[in-house]
């Protein structure tokens, strides 16, 4: 009976000593609590205190003749240590949690050292994900004419979705999480002068979409889609409110800040009811539009902000008092005003896009506006890896202010399906970002593929991971650095090796940061500037632009204005004109560099295949695709530019070795498409169409008979600015 007392008594103190070893204050705050959660398995015999407390920071800080904590943002934090006790110090308790997520890493990783006496506050205040979010088949998203997004419906109205999510964002720092949707309204508010309008329950059409649907969102409910409905979830409009509160309250107990974000004049879900139409010039659609939003800021209050577009639904021709600022301002100006008129101090803001408008009339028309005025503005266009320093946005930059920031609009229509991972490049994105102080915040996404579960991917079919979690290292690295461009390649390292184990750690990282730079390269060359134009994993653009890139459309491109290279025409043509520009074949040597550095560093990593689904496999066979369709690129690049040389001079050699070279290419391609088709479905993106990439090696095989029947003398070249050379065949 002493033995069990006295073992019981062990026990009780050590509980105790457990669970009294991470102090909280305030107690019962949601994010604290959550680092404390992530600490908890990690923590050894420290005893950590997490504290969100100007006044007793100060105090801690003096009492142990520590330095005193950083308190200048409400994001901002301190890390204090002494022996075995460590303190995070913040103002405010997301600083304290980001604080505690430092600590609950670098005791995780066994690097307690880490955590000597840091400060740390955001780079960029706001940092998060552009989630085009498909709602419902009558509340589209701008995307969601494609199987991914179709696939996602029933996800977004799961809690543990949004869960998971927000958990993973806040580990990343990342605090924006902004929802875009051509009209939301119909399926989160009821409008009391317009009650019908709004949808019970969730559907999604058991037809199959095409390829031929609007690339400008119009059109997006064909009656055909309506013949064969799923109700994905029975729920009534009342409950869908309580559920995005509910989901709004699980982004807040992490931090994260959500944004509505719409583009206009679209009306699907409320079409045709009361007389709403999609007439610019309809007083009764003005009204409705101005209610929804005063209901969507009353209804949820943990709601951030509303973004705006005059967008691909208006007519931008319109000079009377039905343009499209004024438009804007009676619908969503004023309705903002209603929505604040009972909280004015409220922590809102409206975001307008700065797409086919000016500063003036957004000036003029938004005068009276009761909240903040941003704007936002597309960064890189729509591909973030090209090049890490755009100049698109820099001329808008002058006019802009302290008092009107920019958002970016950091688009990756680059990279759906495979995993990237390369700190020095996002590092370098991150300081050549323009001024900060005229930066709001950024959201990072994709308009091309839903960032909701990875329905992509066959291997994982039966348990898709968040898109999120499986770009885990890409999403940690944007994130982290984003909030500190100085944090050190070793966190991502060590991470990476906990993740995989640490025997081959460095030769992993080695072959994922040159497979990670193989698209930046290529898409410099290859620019289209939209994702319409271009898309890398399938050398494709749209069939209503260019379909396949063949061969001698890599003669014909401009490449990306700022990358500092030539293209082939450019370079043989007008050879005046080129500078100090890069020569084309400085592209393929790059991706060929890349590639080869690649290749020789799998060989010392362990053996995988694509329908392997455990990550470590999935991860190499990524890195392997990147690699060999890098190559495909590098030898479409020498056959382009032999047979522009061909077509200049006439030589019969530049003939064969163009040919030689697309043969070359196109045996990688072949390898390319094995790797590619056996992890991932053929699937219809709503921005270039369906994608087969096994299937296209019938278009590989045309640019052989492109090269085998060219005649010399068929380029007229014409200097231009565009981003094609013009030339005639």
């Amino acid at each position: 009976m002493k033995h069990i007392l006295a073992i019981s008594f062990v026990l009780i103190n050590f509980v105790i000593a457990y669970t009294q070893s991470i102090e909280l204050y305030p107690k019962e705050n949601a994010l604290l609590k959550f680092a404390a959660a992530e600490i908890k398995s990690s923590i050894g015999k420290y005893d950590i205190h997490i504290i969100a407390d100007s006044v007793q920071g100060i105090q801690i800080c003096n009492d142990h003749h520590l330095p005193p904590p950083v308190l200048s943002l409400p994001q901002a934090y301190s890390i204090r240590k002494i022996n075995m006790d460590i303190w995070v110090l913040s103002t405010h308790s997301i600083g304290a949690m980001y604080g505690g997520l430092d600590v609950a890493e670098a005791l995780r990783l066994k690097h307690p050292e880490w955590l000597n006496q840091q400060d740390h506050q955001p780079l960029i205040e706001e940092r998060g994900i552009k989630f085009n979010i498909p709602l419902d088949l009558r509340s589209p998203s701008y995307s969601d004419a494609s199987d991914a997004f179709q696939a996602n419906i029933p996800e977004v109205w799961k809690e543990s979705f949004w869960q998971e999510y927000f958990d993973a964002m806040a580990r990343n720092k990342m605090n924006v999480m902004s929802w875009w949707s051509l009209h939301p309204f119909p399926s989160m508010v009821i409008v009391p002068e317009f009650p019908d309008v709004a949808l019970n329950d969730v559907w999604r059409t058991k037809a199959k979409y095409d390829d031929n649907s609007s690339s400008l969102g119009l059109g997006l409910n064909p009656p055909y889609l309506f013949d064969s409905i799923e109700v994905v979830k029975k729920i009534t409009i009342q409950e869908k409110i309580k559920y995005w509160q509910k989901i709004m309250q699980m982004a807040d107990d992490r931090g994260i800040r959500i944004y509505l974000m719409t583009w206009n004049i679209f009306t699907y879900g409320a079409e045709g009811k009361y007389g709403i139409t999609r007439s610019q010039t309809n007083d009764t659609t003005i009204a409705y539009f101005r209610a929804s939003v005063r209901e969507m800021i009353k209804t949820y209050p943990l709601l951030k902000g509303i973004g705006i577009t005059a967008g691909e639904g208006m007519d931008n021709k319109r000079t009377d008092e039905y343009k499209n600022e004024a438009w804007l301002w009676k619908t969503y100006g004023l309705g903002i005003n209603d929505g604040l008129k009972t909280t004015p101090g409220r922590d809102f803001r409206l975001i307008h896009r700065f797409h086919w408008t000016s500063m003036g009339e957004i000036k003029q028309n938004f005068k009276d506006l009761q909240c903040r005025l941003d704007l936002s503005l597309k960064y890189a266009i729509a591909h973030m890896y090209s090049i890490p320093n755009p100049p698109f946005v820099l001329p808008a930059f002058d006019i802009l202010s302290e008092q009107n920031k920019s958002w970016l609009t950091i688009r990756n229509d680059d990279i759906y399906s495979m995993r990237w991972a390369n700190v020095d490049y996002a590092r370098q994105f991150m300081n050549a970002l323009p001024p900060l102080e005229k930066v709001a915040g950024y959201y990072m996404g994709s308009d091309g593929y839903c960032l909701g579960r990875d329905y992509l991917n066959k291997n994982t079919l039966d348990h898709p991971p968040l898109v999120y979690k499986k770009q885990w290292v890409s999403n940690m690295i944007w994130g982290r650095l984003s909030f500190d461009p100085t944090l050190p390649n070793s966190v991502f390292e060590e991470n990476i090796r906990y993740q995989f184990g640490g025997m081959y750690t460095h030769d992993l990282i080695k072959a994922w940061d040159a497979a990670s730079m193989i698209f930046p390269f290529i898409t410099r060359f290859v620019w289209g500037d939209i994702d319409l134009k271009w898309f890398p994993e399938a050398n494709l653009s749209h069939k209503t632009h260019k379909g396949f890139y063949t061969v001698d459309e890599y003669i014909r491109r401009q490449p990306m204005e700022g990358s500092q290279v030539s293209g082939i025409a450019q370079w043989l043509h007008d050879p005046t004109s080129v500078g100090s520009l890069r020569s084309p074949l400085s592209i393929a040597d790059s991706l060929d560099r890349l590639t080869n550095t690649v290749f020789t560093q799998l060989k010392k990593l362990p053996k995988h295949t694509s329908s392997d689904h455990r990550e470590l496999s999935q991860t190499l066979s990524d890195i392997e695709a990147f690699a060999l369709i890098g190559k495909y690129y590098s030898y479409k690049i020498r056959s382009a530019y032999e047979l522009a040389l061909f077509d200049k001079t006439g030589q019969d050699s530049n003939k064969l070795k163009s040919l030689q070279y697309i043969s070359k290419a196109s045996g990688y391609w072949d390898r390319y498409a094995t790797i590619y088709s056996a992890k991932n479905k053929p699937a219809l993106y709503n921005r270039v169409g369906y994608v087969d990439v096994n299937a296209l090696k019938v278009n590989v095989r045309k640019d052989l008979d492109i090269i085998r029947n060219w005649k010399p003398g068929s380029i007229h070249y014409v200097k231009t600015k565009s981003t094609e050379a013009t030339f005639q065949k």
